[in-house]
């Protein structure tokens, strides 16, 4: 995947509890719709997920992830076999499922801190790894933490991530600074200020603010409300070099 040009990644939540879009994707021909929605409103990448990870939401063991998955990733492969599907999980068994089942990207939360088998699991499939900066565990993921400085907190927890995952045999890694994970207002806002300085430039970094509640609360809106003020911040993470940018409604973001 050529990642000079920025691409876009468009969410399939296959969950009936996400605070956005919950139930209306989970089964099988309305997720068809929708990931034939995304790819022709400009998504190269369909990421798919079977866990809501929201602050209270129900969790799911790994079974369940892949029953509600079902045959969606096969379906979208074979309806639209030129779309990159991203799953996004933390158990190794799931990821192992949808590679069985055709997927091109892992997209871990976790950074393989949630299920020990999860890294060992992505390096002997072969497949590209989204690292996202969290707490943790899963318990403790949305505990705000007071950072002392968030971008240096964020390049320390990469550094050292990126180092195990090259002895893992990892060479494939974007970097995922985790808005709306465990950090304040006031420090999301600062990692787009200061956006071009995570990571360095030495390896590609995706954004995903899409309806994340540090952009709508504030202004006393909700999820959907905010189309205006989360265009503008996509097109400042675009001019401070994001290579990726995750969103549920890829028709708004011209690139």
């Amino acid at each position: 995947m050529d990642l000079s040009k920025p691409k876009l990644m468009g969410i399939l939540n296959l969950t009936p509890d996400s605070f956005s879009d919950g139930g209306k994707f989970n089964s099988e021909k309305s997720a068809l719709q929708q990931a034939e929605n995304l790819l022709k409103n400009g998504a190269t990448i369909i990421d798919i997920g079977a866990q809501s990870t929201r602050p209270n939401a129900e969790f799911l063991k790994a079974d369940e992830e892949i029953r509600r998955i079902g045959n969606v990733i096969s379906s979208i492969k074979k309806e639209f076999p030129q779309s990159l599907i991203s799953l996004d999980t933390f158990y190794s068994d799931v990821v192992q499922f949808g590679y069985d089942e055709g997927i091109d990207i892992v997209n871990d939360i976790s950074a393989g801190q949630f299920d020990s088998e999860l890294l060992d699991t992505v390096s002997r499939i072969g497949l590209p790894y989204i690292l996202m900066h969290i707490n943790p565990t899963y318990d403790s993921m949305h505990n705000k933490i007071k950072f002392d400085d968030i971008i240096l907190s964020i390049n320390r927890f990469f550094s050292e991530k990126v180092n195990l995952l090259r002895q893992k045999g990892i060479k494939d890694v974007i970097l995922d600074p985790g808005f709306g994970f465990g950090k304040t207002v006031e420090d999301q806002y600062k990692m787009i200020e200061d956006f071009e300085y995570i990571g360095f430039g030495k390896l590609p970094i995706l954004a995903g603010i899409s309806k994340k509640s540090f952009i709508y609360k504030p202004l006393g809106k909700q999820p959907n409300e905010v189309e205006k003020e989360t265009l503008d911040l996509h097109h400042k993470l675009l001019k401070k070099g994001a290579n990726v940018i995750r969103l549920h409604n890829p028709e708004t973001l011209v690139i």
